[in-house]
């Protein structure tokens, strides 16, 4: 890892006045930083310690300040480095792909990927990017999504959306669910591909056999070493991809119901099966169609029960 980078860490008012002191000894300049208890700098190395209790490290030398006096004098324990020793893989050059939308009987079916290189696995790390499925609030899976698209450069990422319209025209073709979501895994692979034609690595969450995305792959992913493992969101390319899917599934989702004039809650318990009834009730058939994924079996039930009375 090379001696530069931006690091975030939490500490203290006690750990925070002791810092302080080994910074005056070892002759940083103190500055005066909006919001912090104090900003030092020596040579091209920043230390800011925050009133929030965020301590933010940058800049060259920024590995052995950690290493050498912050992690043995003030954090006790061992910080920097541990993902990068415990799962290298995840810091080498590669695509993660993840989607949104299978188990939800309403709105559309999104997957989106991530290109990671260089130092932006450890920056997304930074942010705080964990799979979507950890985050528990909507609000949250926005403002994390801006986050990532802020992070990484538009070329990094690509996200499609199957409408349930689109969706559903699809799985009459492949007749699959995991025939259509290789075929939309391999579209995300592709395009990204086309940018990034020298990533060796894909990596998804593991849903069907490989050789399903592999016989979808076209020209530029027939190159490409494929691999699916369970919890692949652990890996921060694949999270990050989860979260840009989250996030668009969850915008599509709400625009649908607007259109309807029918809230669609998520996934698919009694309250989305109530949604359906009131949206067949509305536009009927086709309506519900057109917001929902009628291979699910509630499409079936709400219509049987509509054509009952």
């Amino acid at each position: 890892m090379a001696d530069t980078g931006s690091f975030t860490f939490k500490i203290d008012a006690q750990q925070a006045e002791k810092l302080r002191g080994l910074l005056e000894a070892q002759n940083f300049t103190f500055r005066e930083v909006p919001y912090t208890l104090f900003g030092a700098q020596k040579e091209k190395l920043t230390v800011n310690a925050y009133t929030s209790g965020k301590l933010l490290v940058q800049g060259r030398g920024v590995k052995d300040f950690i290493e050498f006096t912050l992690e043995p004098e003030i954090l006790g324990e061992a910080k920097l480095g541990y993902d990068e020793v415990h799962n290298p893989e995840m810091f080498q050059p590669h695509l993660g792909i993840d989607e949104s939308g299978k188990g939800d009987f309403f709105g559309p079916l999104v997957i989106a990927g991530v290109f990671v290189d260089g130092d932006l696995p450890r920056r997304l790390l930074d942010l705080g990017v964990k799979d979507s499925k950890l985050i528990t609030s909507d609000k949250k899976a926005h403002e994390m999504a801006d986050a990532i698209k802020d992070c990484v450069t538009l070329d990094r990422f690509n996200v499609i959306v199957l409408s349930p319209e689109k969706y559903n025209e699809l799985y009459v073709k492949f007749r699959n669910l995991n025939a259509l979501l290789a075929w939309g895994h391999a579209t995300v692979i592709e395009n990204l591909l086309t940018r990034w034609p020298n990533c060796p690595r894909a990596l998804s969450d593991k849903f069907a056999h490989e050789s399903l995305i592999q016989r979808a792959l076209k020209e530029h992913g027939k190159k490409i070493v494929l691999e699916q493992r369970t919890k692949a969101e652990s890996d921060i390319a694949v999270a990050a991809a989860s979260i840009l899917a989250r996030s668009a599934f969850l915008d599509r989702l709400k625009t649908l119901g607007d259109k309807a004039g029918v809230t669609l809650p998520k996934g698919a318990s009694l309250a989305v099966k109530n949604a359906a009834a009131q949206v067949a009730k509305k536009s009927g058939t086709e309506g519900l169609k057109a917001v929902s994924k009628f291979h699910f079996k509630t499409f079936r039930e709400v219509i049987e029960a509509q054509d009952a009375r």
